[in-house]
């Protein structure tokens, strides 16, 4: 049976110098702002969100820290869940103008002026296999395999100059069709 590597501490600090440097260079908290992730009160925004991005460079959930101990941050797990849960923050606007942001002020020194920039759309099929409890889980058509398969439509906007692709918004889509639809469907106010 093998172990499972741990990350060392000097691993771990170096892991947080660069998202540090990458939370100033793209000044993430201003984006944060103006896409209404913020808290009334207690923590900031911007240190829970360095927080959750780095558990996933780190190879380590906020649950194996509690379990094992190692959770050394001074707000609670409740304070991480009512940040993600927020009704108010629109994540989808966060995710497009930090690519536009990395786009502008990094991707786009790299190559010549000479390459078209262009958008791409792209639906590809994700696949739940096990989706009769997932919530607005449909029967999709794969166009590689011609089947009807279990998952939803997964819609990506990104861009390209010719060489890179860099993903823009992704929305999980399922079927408008009530007799492809297998999950849950809720009611919402």
């Amino acid at each position: 049976m093998a172990s499972i590597a741990q990350i060392s501490e000097n691993e771990q600090r170096e892991i947080e110098g660069t998202l540090k440097k990458f939370f100033i260079d793209y000044r993430i908290g201003s984006l944060l702002k103006a896409c209404r992730g913020e808290k009334q009160k207690g923590y900031s925004a911007l240190q829970i969100f360095r927080y959750l991005l780095c558990l996933v460079f780190c190879d380590r959930s906020m649950y194996m820290q509690l379990m094992t101990g190692r959770y050394s941050e001074s707000f609670g797990k409740n304070t991480v869940y009512r940040f993600l849960n927020s009704a108010r923050t629109n994540w989808e606007r966060f995710t497009c103008l930090l690519s536009a942001r990395i786009i502008n002020g990094s991707i786009r020194k790299l190559t010549g002026s000479d390459r078209q920039d262009v958008f791409i759309i792209d639906d590809s099929l994700f696949s739940r296999t096990g989706g009769k409890r997932t919530e607005l889980c449909s029967r999709v058509f794969d166009h590689v395999s011609m089947k009807y398969k279990r998952g939803f439509r997964l819609l990506t906007l990104g861009w390209s100059d010719g060489n890179s692709f860099f993903p823009i918004l992704g929305q999980l889509l399922g079927s408008s069709k009530p007799s492809n639809m297998i999950g849950v469907i809720k009611d919402y106010d």
